[in-house]
Formats: C-alpha cells, sequence, structure tokens
C-alpha cells in the first residue's frame, strides 16, 4: 500500500496515482488544470473550527491529531475514508495539500490512518 503527502505545489508525477486534495479550500495560485486532482472529498478535511483553531496556535498537533481523528469517525468522513483505503489497496494515493508543514498537518494524519 502506497500513501504519501505532498504539497500540491510540487508538479504532478507519474508515481503520484490518485491525486486526492486533502485541503478544504483550493490552494491559492493552483490553477485546476495544472493541479491534476483526481478527488477533492471535502468531508475529509477537518472542520473550520478545528483549522481555525489549530492554525491559531492554541493547541499542540497531538490535540489536533486526536480532535481531527474524532472528526473523521463520523459516518460521511467514515465512508471517504474507506474508500480511499480502498484505492490505496489497488495503487498509488498521493494526498495533497498547501501546508508548509505537511509532516504536521491533515495530511500526515490521513495518511496514517490509511496505511494502518
Amino acid at each position: 500500500m502506497s500513501v504519501r503527502v505532498r504539497r500540491i505545489y510540487e508538479p504532478p508525477e507519474p508515481e503520484d496515482g490518485l491525486r486526492v486534495l486533502a485541503d478544504r479550500l483550493w490552494p491559492r495560485g493552483v490553477s485546476k488544470d495544472a493541479a491534476e486532482v483526481d478527488e477533492w472529498p471535502k468531508a475529509l478535511t477537518p472542520s473550520t473550527e478545528l483549522r481555525r483553531w489549530y492554525h491559531a496556535g492554541e493547541g499542540s498537533f497531538e490535540e489536533f491529531r486526536r480532535r481531527y481523528e474524532a472528526e473523521l469517525a463520523a459516518p460521511e468522513a467514515a465512508e471517504l475514508l474507506d474508500g480511499l483505503r480502498e484505492a490505496a489497496r489497488k495503487g498509488p494515493v498521493t494526498l495533497l495539500t498547501s501546508s508548509k508543514t505537511p509532516d504536521e498537518s491533515h495530511a500526515s494524519v490521513l495518511a496514517r490512518l490509511l496505511t494502518d
């Protein structure tokens, strides 16, 4: 199972496989044609409230991860997560984010959940 996280500002690569935008908002300065996004499951992204809380620096990444995983337990998100797990079993999946620190972002939480 191959799941990786990349910044959406990096050019697409053949080994990306299924390209999934993991951000709720479309990234600035990137055209939809250039991004080559295959899926944009907004129900898998952190809620606006959680995203704002984390970006305001009010909590640690571990607390963000815990809260985000709780959000992902909701029925719609859980169904989408299962669909991405199935896609990852069939071929590579690349989670795209505009985060400057992808290793401490929601995309890294998703990647871990997809490979567990």
